[in-house]
């Protein structure tokens, strides 16, 4: 049992208590500094398995997490409310502090998405878009350049500082759409996605993230792949944490964990065919399920090795 006199839980619980008492957690110089701290306090590969906190820490790393989601969603909305005033939004994402972790984590769930499928997705879903869609951007942007993206968002006012962002670009206006609804509401059309993003905080608890999964699950067409965001280590506390065994209805193909500044975990996984039938069927499934470990630079946007670790599913589960 992991209690309070680990140092890293003690930093964590501080901070927590520093930043709950906080009257507002929109972008100013004592969230940024606080928030910084905790991040960096975090990142750190560390070998810490939250499902063994004791009940109180257990009740406040749900409780960052939710704070971690709201002071998110502020950042977004105030870059997003800047980048809206320029012209061309899309020459400015930079200024957005954490660009370059976007670009890092688009080209690394890229790879990953085009090891597991033999053709490029024409028609993606991304639930959770928020005001700064920037996964949906970057990709739409570098790597699937011909791929239609459906944003979904329950907050109308995300949904329209995004639009914003994108409406003044001649490609990405054309292939962008944005749906406000709740995913939950959203039945037989997601069937018309080849693949399937959640964002890390949709589902900021094990059981309503397990809702949301087993939901995509009914619906998403037999074939179709599923990517999620998780968290491993000491970023556990920043972000939910998504289980091979939550992944009902799915066969989870790899988990990457990178150990850099790109604090979330990618996993992708596949919508299993109630009878298994031929793979032509499915273009986007997987030639082969990964039996072992393939050399982790194939997946590293800056080809530094450490960048991730990548876990064998057959091995997690045994």
């Amino acid at each position: 049992m992991v209690c309070e006199k680990d140092p890293l839980v003690q930093k964590v619980c501080e901070l927590y208590e520093q930043i709950s008492s906080l009257e507002s957690l929109k972008p100013c110089k004592d969230v940024n500094m606080l928030f910084t701290q905790l991040v960096v306090t975090c990142m750190p590969p560390n070998p810490i398995d939250v499902t063994n906190l004791c009940k109180s820490i257990q009740d406040i790393r749900c409780k960052l997490i939710r704070l971690c989601g709201e002071a998110e969603g502020h950042l977004e909305s105030h870059f997003s409310t800047i980048l809206g005033s320029y012209d061309n939004p899309l020459h400015h994402l930079n200024i957005f502090p954490y660009y370059s972790n976007y670009l890092k984590l688009s080209q690394l769930e890229f790879n990953i998405l085009t090891k597991h499928c033999s053709n490029l997705p024409t028609k993606v879903a991304f639930v959770g878009s928020g005001p700064l869609p920037l996964t949906s951007i970057v990709l739409a942007s570098f790597h699937l350049t011909t791929t239609s993206f459906h944003n979904y968002d329950i907050d109308p006012s995300a949904n329209s500082m995004a639009l914003q962002l994108v409406s003044s670009d001649p490609d990405l206006s054309q292939r962008m759409f944005f749906h406000t609804s709740d995913i939950m509401d959203i039945t037989n059309d997601l069937k018309d996605y080849d693949v399937v993003f959640l964002a890390a905080l949709v589902g900021m608890d094990k059981e309503t993230k397990v809702r949301f999964i087993d939901h995509l699950a009914e619906y998403m067409a037999p074939g179709a792949l599923l990517m999620l965001r998780s968290a491993h280590g000491a970023r556990a506390f920043l972000y939910p944490v998504v289980d091979p065994c939550d992944l009902r209805e799915f066969e989870v193909l790899s988990i990457f964990h990178p150990t850099d500044e790109v604090i979330n975990s990618v996993v992708i996984a596949r919508k299993i065919p109630i009878t298994k039938q031929c793979s032509v069927e499915y273009p986007l499934a997987p030639t082969k399920l990964p039996n072992k470990c393939f050399d982790i630079e194939m997946f590293n946007p800056l080809n530094h090795v450490n960048l991730l670790e990548e876990l064998d599913i057959e091995e997690q589960l045994s």
